[in-house]
């Protein structure tokens, strides 16, 4: 059994504060919250700061964020006294690629949807990353079937550090009890049946009896809806 495997037999059952406890003890400045401003997210930012208020939370400004999310990302700060960093795209990549594809080009492909969100999250995220050891992420198995098997400690393969998973086996009922009861701010948008809130143009409310990420690329297959930040590309 190698170090991974016994991480995940020691924090699979155990309280998603317990592991954030650990990890942040470990890895110190090496550590960092990647928050996407979602309900998931917002819970561990929440825990995380009543942990420990000087640990690194960082967002990813892809450029065409919702302006609710925005508003988030003030009213975080505000309710926290804290500050989110916000990393951006390298500017060269973007033009280069809306010149040569267009401004929408995801709608275009699969191949054009993953460049335009490799130029716009994947390399920033890359550049957050690679001072670190380890990051925290708020992923759940139960929002979609890209994600059913993986665990809370995990080896991430496109950045060769440690990725940890603290919620991983929470439903979506766990995680809105925690918000009401801790009262932590949340996107505005989950009121009008959003459910999994990415870039504006490619994200919509969810119809009845869609699961949780069909508001996302709702355009593609179930099997391809990840922007290679947790899933290799």
């Amino acid at each position: 059994m190698n170090e991974i495997e016994e991480l995940n037999l020691l924090f699979d059952k155990k309280p998603a504060e317990d592991i954030l406890r650990y990890f942040l003890s470990k890895y110190g400045k090496k550590i960092a919250l990647a928050s996407s401003l979602s309900i998931e997210d917002q819970v561990l930012t929440d825990m995380i700061l009543k942990i420990d208020v000087n640990v690194k939370i960082f967002t990813l400004d892809t450029g065409r964020l919702p302006y609710e999310t925005y508003k988030l990302i003030d009213e975080t700060n505000n309710f926290y006294d804290s500050k989110i960093d916000v990393l951006f795209p390298n500017s060269n990549l973007v033009e280069g690629m809306i010149k040569e594809k267009g401004m929408n080009l995801f709608y275009n492909s699969i191949e054009d949807r993953k460049l335009c969100c490799y130029n716009r999250k994947v390399e920033p995220l890359k550049r957050a990353l690679k001072d670190l050891d380890a990051w925290i992420c708020g992923l759940r198995k139960e929002q979609s079937i890209t994600r059913e098997s993986i665990n809370v400690v995990e080896p991430d393969k496109n950045n060769n550090i440690l990725k940890i998973n603290p919620i991983i086996n929470w439903t979506e009922s766990e995680v809105w009890d925690y918000i009401r009861k801790n009262n932590v701010p949340y996107n505005n948008l989950y009121h009008k049946n959003y459910k999994s809130i990415g870039c504006a143009p490619c994200t919509r409310e969810i119809k009845e009896g869609e699961d949780s990420r069909s508001g996302r690329w709702w355009w593609e297959n179930p099997e391809t809806k990840e922007c290679g930040l947790h899933i290799k590309q």
